[in-house]
C-alpha cells in the first residue's frame, strides 16, 4: 500500500491547519447566530456563516478550479482536509451538496451559462441546494425511479414523488433525477431514460412536506410535483443521460470517508472522557472495556481500510470492495458508538438536551435514535450486503 505524503501534500496540512488555528476559536466563540426559535433553523444559519468564512480562505469548495474560488486539491489533499476538520471538530457547512457533489456535476456536465448563473451563490453560501434521488416506490433501487418528465417545447412537465429528501424546505435550487423514457423499465433497461433537471423549488406545482423525525428533528422532506414546468435550459448533461451524471455525483458523495474514521475515534475519545468524568465505574466493568477495545480495534481496521483504497486510487485502480465495506462499516460503528454511549452513562446518557442534568448536552441520548439512519444513508446496508455478496465475495445465488 502506497501511502506516502509528498511535499505539497505536507504544505497543503500545514496551511489547512494554521488556517484553522487562526479562524476557528474565533468564529466558535462568536455564539449563537440569529434569534431563530427553530434549532435545525439556528444550525443551518451557524453553517451558512461557517461555510462563507471557508470560502473567504479558499477553504469552502478544494476540489474546485483555482478559477473558482478551489484548490484543485488531490485525492489525498481530500482525505487531508477531512482529516484535520475532524480533528479540529469544525461545523458542517451550508452547501454540502452543492459543494461536494451537485457543484462539481454543474463543473462537469453544465453549460457555461448554467456554472455562471448557479456556481457563485453555491460557493458563497447565498441559496440552499438539495438533492433528490429517492423515491417511495424505488426503495434502495434508484434506478427503478418513476417521477416522470414529458418534454413540451422549451420546457419539462414533471409530475411525480420524492422522499427523504434533506433540507428541501430550505432550499432555492435542487438536483433532481427524472424518468424522461417511461419504456425503459418496461424494456428491461431501466439505467436508460434518465435525466437530470436542476430545479426552482419555488416553481408553481412543487410542493414540500417536512418530515419530523424520530429526534424530533425536521431536516427530511417528501417533494411532490404536480405539473412543474421546468426549462428545459435547467436540463444538466443530455437526455436520458441522467444515470451517468448521478453516478459522478454519488462518487463525490464518498469524498472525504477517511475522516468519518477519525471524527469516530474522537467520539470514542469523547465518551472515555465524559464517563471518566460522570460514572468512573462503569469503565472499572470488563465488558465495557471488552466492547471498548472492540471498537477501538474496528475504528482502527476502518482507517487502514480507507487507506487501502485511497492507494488504489492514486495508483488509477477501482478501490473495490473496500469503499461498500467502509460504507458497512460507518453504519456498523457509528450505531455501536451510540449504544455504547447510553450503556457506560447509564440513565444519564439518556438524558434529553435542556434538562438541568443533561450530560453533553443531551448528545448520547439524541445520537442513540439519530444513528439509526446510517443504516440506510449513502446506500441502505441490506443492499451493500448483496453488492458485496454478489460481485466481490462472488457467493452462489439460490
Amino acid at each position: 500500500m502506497d501511502f506516502s505524503y509528498t511535499e505539497e501534500d505536507d504544505a497543503f496540512r500545514t496551511e489547512l491547519r494554521s488556517w484553522l488555528a487562526a479562524n476557528l476559536p474565533e468564529f466558535m466563540a462568536s455564539g449563537e447566530i440569529g434569534d431563530e426559535n427553530n434549532p435545525d433553523r439556528r444550525t443551518m444559519l451557524r453553517r451558512q456563516a461557517w461555510q462563507r468564512r471557508l470560502h473567504e480562505g479558499r477553504w469552502a469548495a478544494i476540489n474546485w478550479p483555482l478559477s473558482w474560488g478551489g484548490r484543485e486539491a488531490t485525492v489525498m489533499q481530500n482525505t487531508i482536509y477531512s482529516e484535520e476538520m475532524a480533528r479540529a471538530k469544525t461545523p458542517g457547512i451550508y452547501n454540502a451538496n452543492g459543494i461536494w457533489q451537485i457543484g462539481p456535476m454543474i463543473l462537469r456536465w453544465g453549460t457555461e451559462e448554467q456554472q455562471t448563473m448557479w456556481l457563485p451563490g453555491i460557493l458563497g453560501a447565498d441559496v440552499h441546494w438539495c438533492q433528490g434521488f429517492t423515491e417511495p416506490e424505488a426503495g434502495s433501487d434508484l434506478a427503478n425511479l418513476r417521477t416522470l418528465a414529458v418534454r413540451d417545447g422549451d420546457e419539462y412537465v414533471v409530475t411525480g414523488r420524492k422522499i427523504w429528501i434533506s433540507t428541501a424546505h430550505l432550499a432555492k435550487w435542487g438536483l433532481f433525477l427524472v424518468r424522461t423514457d417511461p419504456t425503459a423499465i418496461e424494456r428491461g433497461a431501466k439505467h436508460e431514460g434518465i435525466t437530470a433537471l436542476i430545479v426552482d423549488m419555488e416553481l408553481p406545482g412543487i410542493e414540500v412536506h417536512v418530515i419530523r423525525d424520530i429526534t424530533g428533528g425536521e431536516l427530511f422532506c417528501e417533494v411532490n410535483f404536480d405539473g412543474a414546468h421546468i426549462p428545459a435550459a435547467y436540463r444538466l448533461g443530455d437526455e436520458n443521460q441522467g444515470w451517468n451524471v448521478a453516478m459522478g455525483t454519488l462518487a463525490s458523495e464518498r469524498v472525504g470517508t477517511s475522516g468519518l474514521s477519525v471524527s469516530m475515534r474522537i467520539e470514542l475519545d469523547n465518551l472515555i472522557a465524559t464517563a471518566r468524568a460522570q460514572n468512573p465505574g462503569a469503565l472499572e466493568d470488563p465488558g465495557i472495556r471488552e466492547r471498548i477495545a472492540r471498537l477501538w480495534t474496528q475504528l482502527e481496521l476502518t482507517r487502514l481500510l480507507n487507506a487501502r483504497a485511497l492507494s488504489k486510487i492514486l495508483k488509477g485502480e477501482k478501490n473495490w470492495p473496500e469503499v461498500p465495506l467502509a460504507k458497512l462499516q460507518w453504519s456498523y460503528l457509528s450505531q455501536t458508538i451510540a449504544e455504547l454511549g447510553v450503556d457506560v452513562l447509564g440513565p444519564m446518557g439518556v438524558l434529553s438536551r435542556g434538562g438541568p442534568d443533561a450530560v453533553d448536552k443531551g448528545h448520547w441520548g439524541h445520537n442513540y435514535v439519530w444513528q439509526r439512519y446510517t443504516s440506510i444513508g449513502a446506500g441502505t446496508t441490506e443492499v451493500q450486503k448483496n453488492i458485496i455478496a454478489d460481485r466481490a465475495i462472488k457467493m452462489p445465488r439460490r
